[in-house]
């Protein structure tokens, strides 16, 4: 991985340098970005989605600094007009724009294939709950808004979903995966969906099933304790 990340950086320095079409950059910001630590879950979106206006719609409103921001995920930034301090907040902001294009992207066909490669894989990791039995998850958010919460991950075996286990990926927008994706890549493909896990873990004492009553007896007791103790009441009288 690190090999690969070190060839696209210079791939990168080496399109700087030289005098190719503009057509040849798109692919290279792109790449360095998912590339990097902590952008796994993102696949590559290909440039001509990218260089579609339509695609784009509404997302000048959501982005500060748009068309530098823009400009810098297709390449075309000149970066040695903009001073440090700008050129940082260009970067934040073509990351956002990126992450809401990615959204778009992977619920059309060709995303959702790049998509459905990771999963297979096993790039979003696998369900933690243990009569699962290492089912591959799907990044899913819990809000279509961004800035809200961090992406969630989704067995679609238990039908729940999971935070992350690497701080890396907590981090992440749920916006960028959005709320539609696991299910329309299930939809599209549903041979993918396995069978519903009707393992239940059921607790025990020495082997014997803990019984609902007992459990509705004991939370009974305390909730009469509690009110005698609100109420003044001891045990005594």
């Amino acid at each position: 991985m690190f090999a690969k990340l070190q060839g696209v950086r210079n791939a990168i320095v080496d399109q700087f340098s030289s005098t190719d079409s503009d057509s040849e950059y798109c692919k290279y910001w792109v790449e360095s970005f998912i590339y990097a630590e902590g952008n796994e879950y993102f696949c590559d979106v290909d440039e001509d989605y990218i260089l579609d206006r339509f695609n784009l719609t509404n997302l000048q409103n959501e982005v500060p600094n748009y068309t530098q921001a823009l400009e810098m995920i297709t390449d075309r930034l000149q970066g040695k007009a903009l001073n440090d301090e700008y050129l940082e907040i260009v970067r934040h902001s073509a990351t956002h724009l990126y992450g809401l294009i990615h959204a778009r992207y992977i619920i059309t066909t060709q995303g959702l294939k790049k998509m459905l490669d990771k999963f297979k894989r096993g790039d979003f990791g696998r369900c933690p709950r243990v009569y699962c039995h290492q089912n591959p998850l799907l990044p899913v958010g819990i809000t279509d808004v961004p800035k809200q919460n961090g992406v969630k991950l989704y067995c679609c075996r238990c039908e729940d979903i999971y935070n992350p286990k690497s701080r890396r990926h907590t981090a992440i927008d749920g916006a960028y995966f959005g709320t539609s994706f696991p299910h329309m890549l299930l939809q599209v493909y549903p041979a993918l969906k396995p069978a519903p896990s009707e393992q239940r873990y059921v607790p025990r004492i020495f082997g014997f099933k803990v019984h609902k009553a007992a459990e509705l007896h004991r939370w009974q007791d305390e909730q009469r304790e509690e009110q005698k103790k609100r109420l003044g009441i001891t045990s005594s009288t």
